[in-house]
């Protein structure tokens, strides 16, 4: 069904809780609808879609849950996502330790039984170590390794080309660029895809279009995901440049998200509106929060408990803290409250 602009004006929040519980199944089938012809490479084969920057959830005496990582990839992939981005800004990263990123990585692998596309983040303070993790990244099963570039020493084009070199040397898996925070210059930030297994960027800022002209620079096929949650539709709206979203709040929103990806896939823009704007208001939350552990708790309110985000990150909430939040949340009036309160 496509609608008018005046039928959107006129769709409330329940409208858009009843297209998506009874187009579920058609979510998951958007999951991996077409956008971008890729050269039948087998690194791209059904990699587009939405995806969840995975939280990282932690028991009360602060070690990896590993069964409520369990439970979180059958919940979203049960909701239409495509696949999961491990241990990157979402998933504290750099707040976990080797061992632990690799615990994360294992599990997701397992849990997901074939069924997701998993990209695990590697980035560390030092190159050596985010080239141990790649290695053993991929001896845990994941699809492709990811990694910021240079953070604190070594902030250049020169550091940064031989920081992803390394890194994306260190395994056969093809390795995706993560862009946060930084300018993509296209002339420049083509040459980072002449490092063989360099075939993809997650790009999370707002500046679509100099993605799109890095895209056209490229001597080879590559993948783009948006990584900025609140502009997602923005930016599947330039044609064939993104493939999917990786975003935070799918964690918490996976039908809405991937439903937006299949209608503006389709070109149903318009119908993917409401849902958009729902995803916005609660970014709005989640950028206003105190700290990180706030909207974390998000996860607590929809039935999955995944305690406070590390420190410096984040704080333990106080009860008191937690249901004035979750008071917020009730009122947004889109998001099924879970946490037995």
């Amino acid at each position: 069904m496509r609608l008018t602009r005046k039928e959107f004006l006129a769709i409330g929040a329940g409208a858009v809780a009843n297209a998506l519980a009874n187009d579920i199944d058609g979510a998951m089938e958007g999951a991996a609808a077409p956008r971008q012809a890729l050269g039948g490479m087998p690194e791209f084969a059904d990699m587009e879609g939405a995806y969840a920057a995975l939280v990282t959830p932690y028991r009360k005496d602060g070690s990896i849950d590993e069964e409520m990582v369990e439970r979180l990839v059958w919940h979203l992939l049960d909701n239409g996502l495509r696949g999961f981005y491990l241990t990157g800004s979402t998933g504290e990263g750099f707040l976990l330790s080797p061992d632990e990123r690799v615990r994360i990585y294992e599990r997701v692998v397992k849990a997901a039984r074939g069924r997701a596309k998993i990209i695990a983040h590697v980035g560390a303070l030092s190159t050596n170590e985010a080239v141990k993790l790649a290695r053993r990244a991929a001896k845990a099963g994941v699809d492709w390794v990811s990694s910021t570039a240079p953070v604190y020493f070594g902030q250049n084009f020169d550091a940064a080309f031989a920081h992803y070199s390394a890194i994306a040397g260190a395994t056969d898996l093809p390795f995706m660029i993560y862009s946060i925070g930084a300018n993509v210059v296209p002339d420049r930030d083509a040459k980072f895809f002449e490092i063989p297994n360099v075939k993809g960027m997650k790009y999370t800022g707002y500046a679509y279009w100099t993605v799109k002209q890095l895209k056209r620079r490229l001597p080879k096929p590559a993948v783009f995901f948006a990584g900025a949650d609140e502009q997602e539709l923005c930016a599947f709206a330039y044609g064939d440049t993104f493939s999917g979203c990786i975003g935070t709040t799918d964690n918490m929103l996976p039908a809405h998200h991937a439903r937006i990806w299949r209608l503006a896939s389709e070109g149903r823009f318009v119908e993917a509106q409401p849902l958009m704007d729902e995803v916005v208001r609660l970014v709005e939350l989640v950028v206003a929060a105190p700290n990180a552990s706030y909207w974390k708790s998000i996860m607590r309110y929809i039935g999955f408990d995944c305690g406070p985000a590390r420190s410096p990150a984040g704080q333990v909430l106080g009860e008191s803290e937690y249901q004035a939040y979750a008071a917020k949340l009730d009122a947004l009036g889109f998001i099924e409250r879970k946490d037995n309160a």
